[in-house]
């Protein structure tokens, strides 16, 4: 459906998928979690007798080994709800025996499985095996990226995970990285290539980096009075004169901003976690926390810090545990000479790739090195081969894993997974469920009652990567700006430049002649609702919420933003790639850390041991989205199973 406008938009580009849905899909948030398909929804919207097609929910997926993989696609998400819905049960009851039995079977093919993978086979013996199970098309969890090629040049953004942080030269992590080739962790980056004076780019989506050097702007959406909005470009260093606010919020903008908030009240973090301070902040709101400590009003907190507080948790801040904004720094990374934080070009896709390279060797041409993992192609057929210690099969959504016999005394786990329209049966020694939590407290049919009631105090929040390739960012040049923030209501709340790593076929330089990749990350916070309730109505407006309308939203928002400076949508936007992720964050309200009214902590009771066979890993068992922990969940998982489980 074609809206007046869209034209001038560039939505009739030939780039980009479309699908036929005009209008946001809304229905309540229980209907659509537990009872109600997407499909279902979709289909009753769509015009009569027109058939739902996967890209039209999923729409451009970009080019290269990461086109049909982008985020949670159709297929995912459908698959996904079977299994909620009991969908396969019939054909489990008659599944197709593979006849294989392995020494180790990991659920997941994510950051944390692949960890699981390497260090059961690295402990557990030369002849020990290892089979992989993935639901995506390709392996990394949210260590994936997306590729397009524009006006000839092929250009790289992250789907999910980010960023990494180099770590103490012989601590653990340090040399995890590089076992797997990661061997020189900081990373050069491109060099200054415009003709005007060199503008201030950061390494990462999360920099600011602008900020210092007033090349960075705020954006005030129409909802602040003027039409379409107001820009505030050097907000620190203009004291936000410019800012359509009261002079109450102008001066709460100014000291948060500037840093004389924290200046002001400097906060002792915590120095290891468990420690008084830390218990101190899972016991109460990381809103509380920043009313307490910077004298900051709930509002301001609501409307222009929240949902990038918590680690980038995705709720408001009223929903957090205020120990999320710690529970990373507990990692302590190696500062040295330069900065700690490093990022490939496609995020954490290389470390994936990386990992999956010393799994199985022939998985990816070329060596087992940064740039040959970034260049070389996966060889797709070498994933899963019979007489490789190591498989990784994808296509595989597990939806059942069960001990042969009673937990404490079963010898192996059934696994059941569907792969297209059938259902198959593997068995295994042992478990690692190295998914997330909202799966994994389905596919373990005899999880006692303890480890279920644990698992209910998991909540999960959505995250959308919204990938938009420019041919270039001579508008932003213009402006003079690197990097801006914008309130209101919008998708998303930043963007910003980034100097790549010159690994693979990056140019060695930036410009703002050059084609770039902009990512909008999208988080949907509902302050004021309880952490379920957040994540849950979130993931209804971000699934019901087709591709063309995200589509036309954020060309909309350029347009408003940059037409002033020479932005054209239609001309200057080359492809439009959206990530969605429906349990992207864990959400820890408080007590998910420590525990709360006497009782152990969640995350505690999953970590403390196996359940029979079944060991369970990912990074939200520790209760910060970050790779490091992804790992670390994984070791520990692994370590179990080899002490307490695996005889020989």
């Amino acid at each position: 459906m074609n809206l007046p406008g869209d034209r001038a938009l560039g939505m009739n580009s030939s780039i980009t998928r479309r699908d036929f849905l005009g209008a946001t899909l809304l229905a309540s948030g229980a209907a659509l979690l537990d009872s109600v398909s997407p499909a279902q929804l979709l289909a009753a919207r769509a015009p009569k007798g027109t058939a739902i097609l996967p890209q039209d929910w999923n729409g451009y997926g970009g080019v290269g080994e990461y086109a049909d993989s982008n985020g949670n696609t159709w297929k995912v998400l459908i698959a996904g709800h079977k299994l909620r819905d009991g969908a396969y049960e019939e054909a489990s009851r008659n599944p197709v025996e593979t006849g294989e039995i392995y020494d180790c079977l990991v659920v997941g093919g994510g950051i944390s499985g692949l960890a699981a993978a390497l260090f059961f086979l690295r402990q557990a013996g030369p002849k020990a095996t290892c089979l992989i199970l993935e639901n995506h098309p390709i392996f990394g969890g949210e260590a994936k990226q997306n590729d397009f090629e524009v006006d000839g040049q092929h250009v790289t953004a992250h789907q999910g995970s980010a960023i990494y942080f180099v770590q103490y030269p012989r601590s653990f992590l340090a040399q995890f990285y590089e076992s797997i080739g990661l061997k020189q962790p900081r990373l050069e980056y491109q060099k200054w290539g415009g003709t005007g004076p060199e503008m201030t780019i950061g390494r990462t989506p999360y920099d600011s980096a602008g900020m210092s050097t007033g090349q960075y702007g705020f954006w005030f959406g129409a909802q602040f009075g003027p039409k379409p909005g107001v820009w505030q470009i050097d907000p620190v260093g203009r004291k936000f004169a410019e800012a359509p606010v009261s002079d109450a919020t102008r001066m709460e903008l100014l000291r948060w901003y500037s840093g004389d908030a924290a200046k002001a009240a400097p906060f002792a973090s915590p120095k290891y976690e468990g420690d008084e301070v830390s218990r101190y902040l899972d016991s109460i709101t990381l809103e509380e926390h920043y009313m307490r400590q910077y004298g900051l009003s709930r509002e301001f907190i609501r409307t222009y810090l929240s949902p990038d507080l918590g680690g980038g948790s995705g709720l408001g801040a009223d929903a957090l545990s205020a120990y999320s904004d710690y529970a990373f720094e507990t990692l302590h990374p190696y500062q040295g000479e330069g900065e700690a934080v490093q990022m490939f070009p496609g995020g954490n896709t290389t470390i994936a790739r990386l990992m999956v390279k010393t799994l199985i060797p022939p998985a990816i041409s070329g060596e087992a090195t940064v740039d040959g993992v970034t260049l070389g192609k996966v060889n797709f057929s070498a994933l899963d081969q019979k007489d490789s210690r190591a498989r990784l099969r994808l296509g595989a959504t597990v939806i059942s894993a069960r001990h042969d016999n009673a937990p404490e005394k079963s010898q192996f786990v059934s696994i059941l997974y569907a792969s297209g329209e059938k259902v198959f049966r593997v068995r295994t020694r042992s478990v690692v469920m190295a998914g997330g939590s909202w799966t994994s407290k389905h596919l373990v049919r005899d999880l006692p009652d303890r480890q279920q009631e644990a698992y209910a105090q998991f909540f999960r929040s959505p995250c959308m990567m919204a990938n938009v390739a420019l041919r270039n960012w001579r508008f932003l040049a213009k402006m003079g700006i690197t990097g801006c923030r914008w309130f209101g209501e919008s998708i998303g709340n930043y963007m910003e430049l980034r100097r790549l790593a010159t690994v693979g076929d990056v140019p060695k330089t930036i410009s703002p002649d050059a084609p770039v990749v902009l990512t909008v990350k999208v988080l949907y916070s509902y302050p004021g609702l309880s952490t379920e309730d957040q994540g849950d109505r979130g993931r209804e407006e971000m699934i019901t919420t087709p591709f063309r309308d995200y589509e036309r939203g954020i060309r909309q928002q350029f347009t408003d933003m940059f037409a002033g400076a020479g932005f054209d949508a239609e001309r200057d936007i080359a492809g439009i790639v959206l990530n969605r992720w429906g349990h992207a964050y864990l959400s820890p309200q408080p007590g998910f850390f420590f525990g709360a009214n006497g009782k152990p902590a969640p995350r505690e009771v999953l970590r403390a041991a196996p359940f029979g066979r079944i060991a369970f890993a990912n990074s939200d068992l520790a209760g910060a989205m970050d790779h490091r922990f992804s790992i670390l969940e994984a070791e520990r998982a692994v370590a179990q199973l080899l002490a307490e489980v695996i005889t020989a």
